[in-house]
């Protein structure tokens, strides 16, 4: 898959994240929308990198799992990041 389709995977995957760690995520539905297409670059490189990158494909359920992760996972980082700038300052 190409970084276009990433891009719009990790939309969709922004879109996810907003709903499932909606406290985690500052800064509304562009940040989200952002650290999606972060996270779903993230894990389609993660993959290529495990998986050689044959099987990574837009409709492929592996593909979404990989871009969701990786969304979790850089909103999850972002969220401890900027949560303690917030306490500290």
């Amino acid at each position: 898959m190409g970084f276009i389709g990433w891009i719009i995977l990790g939309l969709i995957v922004g879109a996810i994240v907003k709903a499932v760690l909606p406290g985690r995520v500052n800064g509304g539905w562009i940040t989200s929308l952002v650290l999606g297409v972060v996270g779903a670059i993230v894990g389609g490189w993660i993959g290529d990198l495990l998986f050689g990158g044959g099987k990574m494909e837009f409709w492929r359920l592996g593909s979404w799992l990989l871009a969701i992760v990786g969304g979790l996972v850089v909103a999850g980082v972002y969220g401890a990041i900027t949560g303690r700038n917030k306490s500290a300052a």
